[in-house]
């Protein structure tokens, strides 16, 4: 690449009238940009239409992530404005800047304790060594944003609850695909209206807060939302495919227990070595000598690549990664997320 960038360059630079002249114009893509004659088409090359499905297929989490960016860029600028209307209707405001109104009556009563930063660094595994002062104090600022931001989302509930802010923006699509249960662990009614397909890791920390919101998600909903769990181990993650093995192995057992097994190893994710995975099997009642022989001949090998391959085909690039009935989140997002998508097919 760095070649032909120099090469590019050198032709550029090396003969003044080459970016001007007709011939370098000529060599380019005759390319006509024109309104499309039919819905769904997006080029004609030769006499054959282009239809968005082919174009974009394979890329639809791609194209979604970035006009999601783009949505939540316009809707973030679209909230300070909210936020300094508010401020400017407000009578205590008088005589203060945004920041000391802000300070004074909107997130008077913020304090991060050690407490909140200890569980931040264990949260996100920050080796020990590294929490010097620098960067308590970097973890500190970060929880203190984010509880300001909370408490500027819960004021401008309070002050619109009974006038609520008209917004024009629309959300982009949410790409949907078909992403089959197969025998994955499951909870939940298997006829339930609404289907969650999740594709995990259980060495990455994101995942462990991913399970943590699909706990919530299931004593919020109970039966009506079925949630299945797909192993997506990422090669870097050297404990990740014998956990993957291990809550398999558990399943086979007990399908009840593959839960217990699934939260325990979310909740220690730094014992899931060969004697930290048997003695999760059997905290939750499996059967060691079984549990041992299906972890040594690998018996769900094929299983877990498929997964693999199925999570691949249909564009999870990361874990954790859900489909609510085909539609894509990427990343351990707040319930309220899911509930959107729930809520709309528990409507339908």
């Amino acid at each position: 690449m760095k070649i032909l960038l120099t090469f590019a360059l050198g032709l550029g630079l090396g003969s003044g009238f080459v970016a001007c002249t007709k011939t370098a114009t000529s060599n380019q893509p005759n390319y006509v940009f024109k309104s499309a004659p039919t819905d769904g088409l997006v080029a004609k090359i030769a006499g054959k239409e282009i239809t968005e499905q082919e174009a974009y297929k394979g890329v639809e989490n791609d194209i979604f992530e970035a006009e999601n960016k783009v949505y939540e860029i316009k809707m973030n600028r679209l909230r300070a404005l909210v936020v300094e209307v508010l401020m400017e209707q407000d009578p205590r405001k008088e005589g203060m800047s945004n920041d000391e109104f802000l300070n004074t009556h909107v997130a008077k009563d913020i304090q991060v304790t050690q407490k909140e930063i200890d569980a931040f660094a264990a949260e996100r595994q920050i080796p020990a060594e590294n929490m010097n002062d620098q960067m308590k104090a970097r973890i500190k600022e970060y929880i203190e944003m984010e509880l300001k931001h909370k408490a500027v989302d819960k004021w401008i509930a309070d002050k619109t609850a009974k006038n609520p802010v008209e917004i024009y923006l629309k959300k982009p699509n949410r790409p949907v695909f078909e992403v089959e249960v197969g025998n994955a662990p499951f909870m939940g009614d298997k006829d339930a209206k609404v289907t969650i397909v999740e594709f995990s890791d259980f060495q990455c920390p994101f995942c462990a807060r991913g399970a943590a919101v699909t706990n919530e998600i299931k004593k919020k909903y109970g039966d009506k939302v079925k949630i299945a769990f797909k192993n997506f181990p990422l090669p870097f993650h050297n404990h990740a495919r014998a956990a993957a093995m291990a809550g398999l192995c558990v399943h086979e057992q007990n399908p009840k227990a593959f839960w217990k097994m699934h939260d325990l190893m979310f909740e220690d994710q730094q014992g899931l070595d060969q004697e930290g995975l048997k003695s999760k099997a059997r905290q939750v009642g499996a059967k060691i000598e079984q549990f041992e022989e299906c972890m040594t001949t690998e018996k769900f090998a094929d299983q877990i690549n498929s997964e693999v391959e199925q999570g691949t085909s249909v564009g999870v690039k990361s874990t954790p990664t859900f489909f609510v009935n085909g539609m894509v989140i990427t990343g351990a997002q707040a319930i309220e997320v899911f509930s959107e998508l729930i809520d709309q097919e528990l409507g339908k």
